[in-house]
């Protein structure tokens, strides 16, 4: 084994001599330790992430990671005896991977003697995991919220969008606005200790669409983690939203948009500024932990408009998690007597201070 341990050795009672890393037909691998790839080098640069992989798009060096094992003692003495490895399971960062059964592909290449000689394995297989939140956990982990300049009105979570305080007895307690956990073993790692709130969730996010120009329109991104037990470092949010399709400016969050396929609106990644905001501090009996960006998106003006919920985001992920959206029909609209047509505010002041200047000339 190279770049990874399994956690248990099993019965190696049999070889005499020199004993496998491990003797177990059903092995748990396990990531190894930054640590241990600075003691050794050979283990390469896709080697040793503790079990955690950053975003390609945030950070593609970190995004990646590989071990290597050698399997002996295999049935038959050629390549078509060779068994394939099923039950492929994929367990971090928890649950919520499904993997495809394994099958058989073109054997794995390696460059030896500096480039001058390839080698090939006897035989490699693949297996596809795909990550879906509703198995990874019974309840959402956040929501989202929505605010525009022209209506008072701000639409809420949805109620009990990660639980409920008094139907749902099996959730942990939360923690009233002003108070304290009452023991510090209240706040365990893999907990969620969380304010009180008509909706429960640890975190809330945010959409404040909150000026409109002539070219442009701004947008206030607001992230809140009301976990007491919790801070998230390296956060990152995906917005699904037809107006990406445009360029952004993005004023305290670093941001880029995705290529995507077979997906009707765009989609853009926002995370922390290093040694700024790329830890989501937990929330405290003063305060909750927050981040926040203003968004300044170019119009397309053959699509841009402020109807019929056009300007909130489709779907918003909080860490790959899905957020909980609120109902179209309660998205924040239009005041009544606003024309089909809508004009800027901004034309309309100058139009206004054109007939002024005229009549008092």
């Amino acid at each position: 084994m190279s770049g990874a341990i399994a956690s248990s050795q099993g019965d190696c009672t049999s070889f005499n001599f020199r004993k496998p890393h491990c003797c177990k037909a059903t092995p748990e691998i396990v990531d190894l330790m930054p640590d241990a790839m600075l003691q050794n080098m050979s283990l390469g640069l896709d080697c040793c992430r503790s079990g955690f992989l950053a975003a390609w798009a945030i950070d593609p060096s970190n995004s990646l990671s590989s071990f290597e094992m050698t399997v002996g003692n295999l049935d038959g003495n050629s390549s078509s005896g060779y068994s394939r490895p099923v039950n492929l399971t994929l367990l971090a960062p928890g649950p919520g991977y499904t993997c495809s059964p394994v099958e058989d592909t073109d054997p794995t290449i390696s460059s030896v003697i500096g480039g001058r000689r390839e080698e090939q394995v006897y035989r490699t297989w693949k297996s596809t995991c795909t990550y879906s939140s509703f198995l990874a956990k019974s309840t959402r982990i956040c929501c989202v919220s929505l605010s525009t300049f022209y209506n008072p009105q701000i639409t809420s979570c949805p109620s009990c969008s990660c639980g409920c305080k008094e139907a749902d007895q099996s959730r942990k307690q939360c923690i009233s606005e002003g108070t304290s956990p009452s023991s510090p073993s209240d706040l365990v790692s893999d907990a969620d200790i969380v304010r009180c709130t008509d909706h429960m969730c640890p975190l809330q996010i945010h959409w404040h669409v909150k000026q409109n120009y002539i070219d442009h329109w701004r947008v206030k991104l607001t992230i809140s983690n009301f976990n007491l037990g919790r801070s998230y470092a390296n956060w990152n949010v995906l917005v699904q939203h037809p107006g990406f399709s445009q360029s952004i400016t993005t004023y305290s969050f670093n941001s880029t948009i995705l290529s995507t396929s077979n997906v009707p609106d765009e989609v853009a990644l926002f995370w922390g500024i290093s040694y700024y905001n790329d830890q989501l501090w937990k929330a405290d009996e003063n305060r909750i932990g927050s981040a926040t960006t203003d968004i300044l998106l170019r119009k397309d003006k053959n699509s841009f408009t402020l109807r019929n919920g056009w300007a909130f985001p489709r779907r918003i992920y909080f860490n790959g998690e899905s957020c909980d959206m609120p109902l179209p029909d309660t998205f924040p609209s239009l005041p009544n007597g606003v024309s089909r047509t809508q004009k800027d505010p901004n034309i309309v002041v100058l139009i206004l201070f054109y007939l002024t200047y005229k009549i008092l000339s």
